[in-house]
């Protein structure tokens, strides 16, 4: 390469960096976009073969990692110092890449925002903060090292931890950080956990839900009901009360619908197997006259019958298992929500006998609870990551009656292992079960789901579900029919 041709890339490669930088300053001190700015960067982005998401900042890192794993070993070591350092310009991009992932990460961690802030907010805030101690070589959970993994516990999978300290509300910064005591260390600790207890305080929730008065006036929401989910670890005394009793006014709210979807829905097959009863009830008044129509007597204008003719009223009633997979990550809340409360529901009908298992990277059966779905959101934990191979493994073995089974498995399908879990469920629908899956349970609005397996199940016969609930609602009633 020419010095000129050299100069001209180095050249090249210091304004797409200088534009990204641009843009973060631009959005970290103003949350209004630069137009100009914003498709520069898109520009940029999109020559470096990235994803669009990464210049979402609604997009938690987690869920950036999730849909394109190949970023976390980038992310992991973004802001630490390369082993080896040539002084030579950079020809391949490298620099641009790594501009475009520190401004994501910056970006997601200092720019809070004003406002209100909801839970799901707080706990992508969290998980974020994770990352950025991470990538600067620090423990993700505020521990004495990088070998004190994910806050979960759960190994150094970065994907896997929830970023929320040791899991039990903790905050990602709160700790000490690296070897705990270096003044970086301390100074860094300080400020992520004053971030984060600005984003606490504009939640303020905790604050409604010890007050009996001001929790009355809350009115139940998806959105509200997600934050008390999240929250529900923090809460005691008064405030557990009063955010139990939101969930439960919530989950009867939605019963109601969803109950009155189940009733209008198809209610089953006439079984022709099995004769009708001969109880005036079910006498056939017209199918009688007209098959007895050959005795009619003009002369005394009478009509004589030698036989009644009966309505068959007997429906199939054979038993039917249904498995419902729930993925309780945090952005599946929705359609957690909803599924849980319609699994209590078909649980009731009678000769269903209903099983709920649902999984994030560890996968917990709750079916002995599936009869109340109040009990059920309140044993879940919402967050992490998705491993649906830890689902396969409690769902298969109930499988004992593939043709009288269905399986209902709501996910946006972001899976850290797709093969394997794909490998599963075509397992289970070539065993002869129904398999239903289901990419959003809600009353609008389409949800994001992985194209990857979008297309699999589509090829494979078992299309994903999308949209209203109304659809999963006759899907089911059809199979129980």
């Amino acid at each position: 390469m020419s010095e000129n041709s050299h100069d001209t890339v180095t050249s090249a490669e210091q304004n797409r960096r200088q534009v990204l930088y641009w843009r973060l300053l631009a959005r970290l001190f103003d949350n209004d976009e630069q137009p100009a700015l914003e498709t520069a960067s898109a520009a940029v982005v999109d020559d470096l073969g990235l994803p669009g998401a990464l210049l979402d900042p609604s997009v938690s890192v987690d869920t950036l990692v999730q849909r394109f794993p190949e970023l976390a070993a980038d992310f992991q070591t973004l802001m630490t110092p390369p082993e080896h350092a040539t002084g030579e310009s950079d020809t391949s991009g490298a620099e641009v890449r790594r501009a475009a992932l520190v401004s994501k990460l910056l970006l997601n961690v200092f720019a809070t925002g004003t406002g209100e802030v909801t839970a799901t907010r707080l706990a992508a805030w969290q998980q974020d903060a994770g990352w950025f101690r991470q990538a600067l070589g620090c423990a993700r959970d505020g521990g004495t090292g990088p070998e004190g993994g994910p806050g979960n516990g759960q190994g150094n999978d970065p994907g896997t931890g929830n970023g929320t300290g040791n899991g039990n509300g903790h905050a990602a910064g709160s700790g000490s950080g690296r070897g705990g005591g270096t003044e970086s260390d301390r100074e860094l600790a300080a400020v992520l956990a004053g971030l984060e207890a600005d984003l606490v305080s504009r939640m303020r929730l905790r604050e409604v839900l010890a007050d009996p008065v001001l929790a009355r006036r809350l009115t139940p929401s998806m959105s509200l009901v997600e934050q008390l989910l999240r929250d529900k670890s923090n809460l005691s005394g008064v405030a557990l009360a009063n955010a139990k009793a939101l969930i439960r006014r919530f989950v009867d709210e939605v019963a109601e619908v969803l109950r009155t979807q189940v009733e209008k829905a198809g209610a089953g097959v006439i079984d022709r197997s099995v004769p009708p009863k001969r109880v005036f009830r079910n006498l056939d008044v017209e199918r009688t006259i007209w098959k007895n129509l050959v005795n009619w007597n003009p002369e005394d204008q009478r009509l004589y019958v030698d036989r009644l003719y009966y309505r068959r009223t007997a429906r199939r009633t054979t038993p039917a298992r249904m498995i419902v997979v729930v993925d309780q990550s945090g952005s599946m809340v929705d359609a957690m929500v909803n599924c849980t409360i319609l699994a209590s529901i078909f649980a009731g009908l009678p000769k269903v006998d209903v099983h709920l298992i649902a999984y994030d990277t560890r996968a917990l059966d709750l079916t002995p609870w599936v009869h109340d779905p109040f009990e059920v959101l309140l044993r879940t934990q919402l967050g992490g990551g998705t491993d649906g191979t830890a689902a396969l493994t409690l769902a298969q073995p109930k499988v004992a009656d593939p043709r009288n089974t269905v399986v209902v498995w709501i996910s946006d399908f972001y899976e850290w292992r797709s093969e394997a879990v794909f490998a599963g469920m075509e397992a289970l629908h070539r065993s002869g079960a129904r398999l239903i899956p289901v990419g959003s349970v809600n009353s609008g609005g389409q949800q994001s789901v992985n194209p990857w397996f979008r297309q699999k199940l589509k090829d494979q016969g078992t299309p994903v579900i999308s949209g209203h609930i109304r659809k999963l609602v006759l899907e089911l009633k059809n199979f129980l029919a």
